[in-house]
Parts: structure tokens; sequence; C-alpha cells
């Protein structure tokens, strides 16, 4: 029994049931910080590709008493901010050091020395804006080279023959490509021109030459060379808002994968070197990082933990997507200003909570939950930090869904083959990506089976589309909205319409996945439920019942009336 004589009994009581109605929303038991009191506001900034995972974090944290704040303002302000002592940490795609053209992006002294840490892996995407007729297309293949041409200006026309060998399901439109590149200095731009170095250098150099570039290298801000029709925007943000007008068909612009699916748009699935077109599920992520070269030298804090992507480029599993990669964490080692113990507690918390619980959420948002290596890794730069108080962090404790608790690279194992349609060959699958995966784009390969998509999907676009491939009338709307485009002023006609990207993509708080602890949560629930139904009525009743008694026994008790 209750006893209701005992002080505080209802706040204790409530206490509890509070924190199972927290465990059955989230499918973890999970018990508030002790020091949650203590916690003090921590600054960061940079990286807008990890910013749907860190925005997601933020707001779970704050039920911890945790106030993070973050500005997506790219990887290299991020970087400078913290090189100057304006935040507390940073987040970045790519570490200090790396040498753009003449310029050599120095690490901080040593009156703000750091660790990196390892926080969110994903891949950059290709969203795009394209339509057949009245169709819009969700299935468009490109091979790496022909990226590259899209972005250096050697294709122009989304109906070009080197494009059509991609997608031989589709007849393309003959219409204008307009890219879309990061404005600013961006850890994306970097990954992305990185990758054309290692990969596609002679059209990477052509480029740079007509750029004025010399020595042709890594960027972090993309070169634009006139009267190749390129927009720029700022921020993953800003290209996937542009990307996404409605006045904007024609349009392919880089953004990190999870922009794309809260878009609902689709992004390209990109040719790897086992022969087929892919798109960079967290599966898929996993299997091609396991050829991430890891440096491991702990005696140089400026390179340690940072990763070398090549053999990533050019994995021949067929389940890779090559531009996959992994972003940072830029932590402080030391108390100078504006470091203090209090903010590094907070800090390490917060670190804490996105190498395990927060990782849980990311494969749902768009990224990769971290593998194992680089879990263990982050709970060692973790401790680096001033007044950190994460204890002995354990893998068997740490809720990420990457792995096993012997250590075994779970999502990487179990993911599965890619399907035939996606090989490279003659069949294309009409299945759509990213955002835009339950919509399907006919294709002409026949109908029913996997590259045909079912009935209905056949060498027809239906009676509003017209036939598959059937060029658009200029008067109706691919051209003509594409039209309303000027890529040279970045203009996309409509008045009100601007071309700032501002367009409500930023990810959502994401708790465990669906099928986490499904059963045992909603006996959680009720059971919280019956705790609070027992906390609001148990008390009254308990006293109205011991009224009763006391009246019946003194003889002042009226059955079915009042005392």
């Amino acid at each position: 029994m209750i006893n209701t004589s005992r002080p505080g009994w209802p706040r204790r009581w409530l206490a509890v049931a509070c924190t199972l109605l927290l465990a059955a929303g989230t499918g973890v038991l999970v018990r508030p910080p002790a020091a949650a009191a203590a916690y003090v506001t921590i600054n960061g900034a940079g990286s807008t590709w990890s910013q749907n995972a860190i925005d997601s974090w933020r707001r779970n944290v704050a039920q911890f008493g945790m106030t993070v704040n973050y500005a997506g303002t790219g990887s290299s302000d991020g970087r400078n901010q913290f090189r100057a002592g304006t935040v507390d940490w940073a987040a970045s795609d790519i570490p200090y050091g790396i040498k753009d053209g003449n310029n050599l992006d120095q690490p901080p002294t040593q009156a703000h020395p750091f660790a990196y840490m390892p926080v969110t892996a994903g891949g950059t995407t290709f969203m795009y804006n394209l339509r057949i007729g009245n169709q819009r297309v969700t299935n468009l293949r490109l091979s790496g080279t022909n990226i590259a041409k899209i972005f250096t200006g050697g294709i122009r026309m989304w109906n070009d023959p080197a494009i059509a060998d991609d997608n031989p399901g589709l007849r393309l439109p003959a219409i204008r490509i307009v890219p879309v590149v990061r404005s600013e200095g961006s850890g994306s731009t970097a990954q992305f021109t990185q990758w054309m170095v290692a990969t596609q250098r002679s059209l990477w150099n052509a480029y740079c030459a007509a750029a004025g570039r010399s020595p042709c290298t890594q960027t972090s801000v993309y070169p634009i060379v006139p009267g190749r029709g390129m927009v720029a925007q700022a921020g993953d943000l800003g290209v996937a808002g542009y990307v996404a007008q409605p006045q904007a068909v024609g349009a392919i612009g880089y953004v990190q994968y999870s922009y794309a699916i809260q878009a609902k748009f689709p992004v390209a699935k990109m040719l790897n070197n086992g022969g087929y077109y892919t798109e960079p599920t967290a599966g898929h992520v996993a299997v091609s990082l396991l050829k991430a070269r890891i440096n491991n030298n702990k005696n140089d804090p400026d390179v340690y933990l940072t990763q070398d992507l090549s053999q990533v480029y050019v994995n021949t599993d067929p389940r890779t997507y090559p531009l996959s990669g992994y972003s940072y964490m830029v932590l402080p080692v030391s108390l100078n200003n504006p470091m203090t113990t209090a903010k590094g507690e907070t800090l390490a918390d917060f670190g804490k909570y996105a190498l395990c619980q927060g990782q849980t959420q990311v494969n749902a948002l768009g990224y990769s939950a971290l593998p194992i290596n680089l879990v263990e890794a982050g709970f060692e730069q973790l401790r680096k930090i001033p007044g950190a108080k994460v204890g002995n962090i354990a893998i068997r404790s740490c809720n990420n869904p990457t792995f096993s608790t012997d250590g075994t690279n779970t999502l990487a194992r179990t993911d599965p083959m890619p399907p035939d349609c996606d090989k490279k060959g003659p069949v294309q699958c009409a299945t759509g990506t990213a955002g835009a995966k339950d919509q399907q784009t006919p294709v002409n390969n026949g109908s029913g089976g996997p590259g045909g998509g079912g009935p209905g999907t056949g060498n027809t676009g239906g009676p509003s589309a017209g036939p598959i491939g059937s060029t658009p009338d200029p008067g109706s709307n691919p051209v003509a909205q594409q039209g309303a485009c000027d890529p040279d002023t970045q203009d996309c006609g409509q008045a009100g319409s601007g071309n700032t990207g501002d367009f409500n993509v930023a990810g959502q708080p994401v708790s465990a996945e669906p099928g986490v602890g499904g059963g045992f949560r909603v006996a959680l629930m009720v059971l919280a439920g019956v705790l609070l139904l027992a906390l609001g009525l148990g008390p009254p009743l308990i006293a109205q019942a011991g009224a009763r008694s006391r009246r019946r026994r003194s003889g002042d008790f009226t059955p079915g009336g009042q005392a």
C-alpha cells in the first residue's frame, strides 16, 4: 500500500512516472544526468553537412537541462571561429591543414589546442529537379565522369548522349542543366573537389585553368567560371532550397543526403566501381567507410583521426557509395578562453550523447551511424576536454546501431546488395530515391519486373504525361519554368521567391528507430499512464474513504448522501 502519511510521497512517485514516460517515448530507460543543474550554455558553429544531425541532438538534450547553440555557417567559418576563440567547439567536414591553391588552412596555435572527434557519417549527394513532360523524374542515374562534367561545364543539356547512356530507361528533355554550388567556404565543396582531384583530374584541371586557379587543388570555395550557367548558394539549406523551387526545373546541386530527404526530393544514383548505381543509405555508407584509412598517430593532434578516402572512391563492392565520408567535432583541450570547466563538462556530456544515443537517430535522418573504431576513439577524445566527467564509457552501454557489443560492424555486414536493375546496363529501376522513394518514374524497359517498376510503368507516361521522352511543349511547364531562372544572375523569376533558398529542410528530432523495444515501450507507456492516473485520483479517493470510515464509526455517515 502507498503510505500517504509520509511527506513528499506524491513527488517521489511523480518522478518515477515521469522517468517511465520518458523511457516510453525513447524506447530506452534514460536516467537524467546527475549534474543537469550544473550545465551551462555552450556555443558551436560550422558544418551544414552535419547540421541536421546536430540540431536534432541539441533539441533532444534540452530535456537534460543542456543548452547547446549551433550556427550552421559552413565548415570553413566554423574552423576559423574556433581558431579565433569565438566559439567553444566547431564542426567541420575537413580538418585543418588542407592546402587550397597556395593558401594553407593553418591549425590553431597553442592558444586554442584542439582534438578531432568523428561525429557524423554520410554521403554527399546530387539533389535535382527534373521532369519529363508532366512526369517528375525520381530515378536519375549518373556516372562519376558525368557528374564532374556537369559541375565543370562539360555537359550543359539534360538530353546529352552521355547522360542518356546512364539512363537507358528514360528519354530526358532537351533543357539546360543548372548546376548549383556552395557560395561560401564549405566542407562539402572540399570533399567534392577532392574526389574530382582523385578520380577526375583532367576535367578538374581544365576547369581550374578556365577559372584562373593555379595550382589546381581541392578547394573549400567553388570557383565560378562566367558563362558556365552555375548558381552559388549559401549552405546545404540554400542549395536544397534553390533546387526545390517549382520554377527551378533543370537544377542540380550537391547536398548532404538528409537535406534531399527532408525536402522530399530525389538524388542521383551514382555509379560505383562495382558497376552499380547507388545512393548513400546507412548501410551503403557503412560498407564504403570500411575502406577509409584513419590516421592513428596519437602523437600528432593535427592529423589524429582524420580520414583518407582515396580507397573509398575506388572500392569495388557493389554496395558502396563513392562520395561517403564523415565529419568532425573540433574539441578544446585546454582552459584558454572561452573554455571553462563548466563548459567542458557540458560539451563532454553532449559529445557522449552524440556518439551513443544520438547515433540511434541518424540513420532515419539520412546519415549512417559511426562504426565501433571511431566511437571508441571518440571516447578518448572526450576525456581530453577540461572538466569532462564522462566516467568509464563502455561500448556495451553505448546504444549505437552500427555495431554489436563484440565489435562486429552489423550495419555493414547486413547491408543488402543493390537490385539487378541498378546494375549498369540496358535495364533501369523505376523506383525513386531519397525523399522521393515512394514515387516511381516510368521507364521504357517494358512493364513488370524490377526494371519496369510493375504494371503501368512501362514506356508511356500515362494520358497526362504523354509518351516517355516526348519533348514538352515550350508553352507548357518544364522549359518555360526553367526559363524563369537565370543561372548567371541567380534570379528565378517569381515575385517574392528570390534566390535565398529559404526552404524548411532542417532535420527534426527523431527518437529510436521503429521497432526498437516496441512492445516494451507500449508496456511502459501503459504503466506510466496508470501511475499518473493513480497520482491524480488516489489521494482524494483515499482521503474520502477515510472520512467516510470515521463518520460511519461515529454514526454521522448518510448512505447515498453527503455527510
